[in-house]
């Protein structure tokens, strides 16, 4: 046999082991740093009761971070905490403290931050997770839903975040991170409001990074496409590119990736982070560098959905 051949066949199996073995070692590092770098943190979930909220809380709560749980639903957080409690080792983690929160009731947002406050004196980690979603016509929406959407998903947050921050300043340290969805950055038909007030927190987070890095204050934002505990197959469709922007397909992101996500940005402080996949990114491209040729397939997306609907 040449020996060419018979050394190739030795070195392939060991590259192959070898490359193995470092992703194994890569993966078990960022893990033992994912816990240790929130051990005795004091970290905020808004909408802990969601899926993604969860999955946040299950991490941090075994990480060892001392974790304050936001929710609408007293019951469902008091639910939530006993299951981590149960699941967890107690003589290494923090029994969860709770908050009601509720971002569509602003009149009750001084009380929530007050409360959040006096939970352990100060914060840590804030992470914005709460959102309210809507899908339909701009004409056949009220003023009053618009009102609720920017309530739910701009003005609770920043009041928020406005109510946390001279605790943070006065320690000179604190992390604000915002999870927001991609039309933070891009809008499509059909969600003017929810796309508006997306746009508008991620410009109050964009501008806050720049006012607060002074004070060792981090502002991170996480866009992306949808959470899917099981991502659907897609339809078949004859239209083009905006009606599989936003679909239920393949390409979604779980929320035990994005939490993986959160956990990988609170490390490394990463400003900010897009979890979508090539589709979504090419419009955001096109969006910023041709912008006629983007609306002209928004408005060609339109006319095919209600083709469709006439059918």
């Amino acid at each position: 046999m040449d020996s060419t051949w018979t050394t190739t066949i030795l070195v392939v199996p060991c590259v192959v082991v070898l490359t193995a073995g470092f992703f194994y070692l890569y993966g078990a590092i960022i893990s033992l740093l994912s816990k240790t770098s929130v051990r005795n943190k004091v970290v905020v979930i808004t909408d802990a009761l969601s899926g993604l909220g969860k999955e946040c809380a299950g991490v941090f709560h075994r990480g060892g971070a001392r974790l304050i749980l936001c929710g609408k639903s007293w019951e469902k957080l008091e639910e939530l905490a006993d299951e981590l409690e149960n699941a967890s080792d107690p003589t290494v983690t923090f029994p969860p403290k709770l908050v009601l929160l509720d971002f569509g009731d602003m009149d009750s947002m001084a009380e929530a931050v007050a409360e959040v406050l006096d939970c352990y004196g100060c914060l840590d980690i804030l992470i914005f997770n709460s959102s309210m979603k809507v899908k339909a016509p701009a004409q056949s929406l009220s003023l009053e839903t618009d009102k609720l959407l920017m309530d739910n998903n701009y003005f609770g947050p920043i009041t928020l975040a406005k109510g946390v921050l001279p605790s943070m300043v006065s320690r000179r340290s604190g992390h604000l991170l915002l999870v927001n969805s991609i039309q933070g950055k891009i809008a499509v038909p059909f969600r003017t409001a929810y796309a508006a007030s997306k746009h508008a927190v991620q410009a109050f987070f964009d501008c806050l990074r720049a006012e607060v890095e002074e004070f060792g204050i981090s502002v991170s934002t996480i866009n992306h496409t949808f959470i899917s505990c099981s991502a659907a197959v897609p339809a078949a469709s004859t239209s083009l590119l905006w009606p599989l922007l936003f679909t239920r397909k393949p390409g979604g992101v779980s929320p035990d990736e994005v939490a993986t996500e959160i956990v990988r940005t609170l490390n490394n402080k990463r400003k900010e982070v897009l979890i979508a996949p090539s589709l979504p990114k090419m419009a955001i491209f096109a969006r910023s560098f041709f912008p006629n040729v983007f609306f002209a397939v928004m408005a060609a997306g339109v006319k095919n959905s209600a083709a469709s609907e006439n059918m």
